[in-house]
């Protein structure tokens, strides 16, 4: 199902957010530094003239300048200038179309219009932040007179979302699905649970509700998760037959082919009974290596956690006694409503607040899908989200290199199993718990802009400075 995603406000504005705007399908390797400067730059041609236009300069500014190679930014930008979207761009032949507008200095726009475009003069990078966020791209077009015909500037604040610089400065309420309302509103965990309570509705059901206001109806809503499900499967499936080195430089071999090799040799293997766990590793490793290599993944809540809720979704799927297509469901739904409370009341930008943002939060939003279609309660669903997020708090963002690669890969394994397991202590309880989701989140949000900004994508600390690159 084809869901318009328009620009959206962030961290504490009220906002109509659908399922489909947590999960999006998208490219590889980064939600904030690939999926929204395509956008962006799409967004950008799509909006202005085009007959006069004979150059286009683009900027990009602190996190997407400082990790922008790495994070295949560049690349985003030129296909979106030409037209590209991240949920239809062919990710088979995105790389060598980037280098033929390289290597020909020859780019074609949407309107089919040739101009001319130096990568090294047409796209600076700038690793000064602008103020308003750190993830900025300001876009410019020119005559043959080099006269400015349009002149945007945008940012790309996590997950896929983007923001014009008139939206974040005015901070407009710019709804994602206009003006359509939902029978269900919540800004918080406190008003999710009460209104759950109230109308003695399950969080998926709740959910379901506000989808079908948006959507039309739950068979539109239910093909739409269906899809979503179907790529990150196909993800996992690629990824566990796929070999090789990742492309960028660090030479880090694709394990999961090999893994998944040894786990069909184990079988069953009653005297492991962790067995399941390397499994769990095994899909989240298989989707994070296709997102490293710029492959077709879903957005969950970022593509720098992508394998984090996949590979939970496979456990259930795969591993627990009468999982069927409605759990299917009321995971993915559920997981969202968590994932709304990030995004309305924090952030779910590594640029922002660190990896606490994304591995974080989709630890915390799988724990909270799993939890319910494990037949937990609501309050335990609250108590499994919280958990997630808890003992994630502080997390960094040091990728080596600028690649979404190291830590990255690994650590969308550790947040599936620590998802597994926050799911297993909340379903052990009763619901009742000292600190609560709105705490954590509000916790998380506070760490984020504590934390110094060498920490937050922008491979200036952590490991990406002290681990030598020969």
């Amino acid at each position: 199902m084809a869901v318009n995603n328009h620009n959206i406000w962030y961290a504490g504005q009220p906002m109509t957010l659908s399922v489909f705007d947590l999960f999006k399908i998208g490219i590889g390797p980064s939600s904030s530094h690939t999926v929204g400067p395509m956008k962006a730059a799409c967004q950008f041609v799509r909006t202005i003239a085009l007959d006069e236009v004979t150059r286009i300069r683009v900027e990009l500014y602190g996190a997407l300048a400082l990790t922008g190679t790495g994070h295949a930014t560049d690349q985003a930008v030129v296909l979106g200038l030409m037209g590209e979207m991240p949920e239809s761009v062919d990710p088979e032949t995105a790389n060598d179309r980037y280098l033929a507008v390289c290597n020909d200095g020859v780019l074609c726009l949407p309107n089919q219009a040739q101009i001319s475009f130096d990568k090294s003069s047409d796209i600076i990078f700038n690793n000064t932040p602008l103020p308003e966020h750190p993830n900025g791209l300001r876009l410019l077009a020119f005559n043959q007179q080099g006269v400015t015909l349009a002149d945007q500037t945008w940012f790309s604040v996590g997950g896929g979302f983007i923001v014009s610089a008139t939206e974040i400065q005015t901070a407009d309420n710019v709804q994602v699905l206009g003006a359509k309302s939902i029978p269900y509103p919540f800004e918080s965990a406190e008003e999710l649970l009460s209104k759950c309570s109230a109308h003695s509705l399950s969080v998926a059901q709740l959910m379901m509700k506000n989808e079908i206001a948006l959507h039309g109806d739950s068979d539109k809503v239910e093909q739409g998760l269906r899809e979503l499900w179907q790529v990150m499967n196909s993800c996992i499936e690629r990824g566990c037959r796929t070999e090789g080195i990742l492309p960028g430089g660090l030479d880090v071999k694709r394990r999961a082919a090999g893994l998944y090799k040894e786990l069909i040799n184990a079988g069953s293997d009653a005297a492991d009974p962790l067995l399941a766990i390397d499994w769990v590793s095994l899909f989240a490793l298989a989707v994070n290596e296709e997102n490293a290599a710029g492959g077709r993944v879903v957005t969950a809540p970022t593509n720098g956690a992508a394998g984090v809720i996949p590979a939970v979704i496979a456990y259930y799927m795969r591993f627990i006694n009468g999982a069927d297509e409605q759990g299917l469901y009321d995971f993915m739904l559920t997981a969202a409503a968590i994932g709304m409370l990030y995004k309305k009341n924090a952030s779910i930008s590594a640029a922002e607040v660190g990896c606490q943002g994304e591995i974080g939060v989709a630890c915390s939003m799988a724990a909270a899908g799993l939890t319910a279609v494990l037949g937990g309660s609501v309050e335990q669903i609250e108590n499994a989200a919280e958990i997630g997020m808890e003992h994630n708090l502080g997390m960094t963002c040091d990728p080596i290199a600028g690649l979404v690669q190291i830590p990255c890969i690994e650590r969308n394994t550790m947040g599936a199993v620590k998802a597994i397991n926050a799911a297993r202590l909340a379903l052990r309880g009763d619901g009742s718990h000292r600190v609560t989701l709105d705490e954590v989140i509000a916790t998380m949000h506070q760490t984020g802009k504590d934390m110094q900004s060498n920490y937050k994508e922008t491979a200036l600390g952590g490991l990406a400075v002290n681990v030598i690159l020969c």
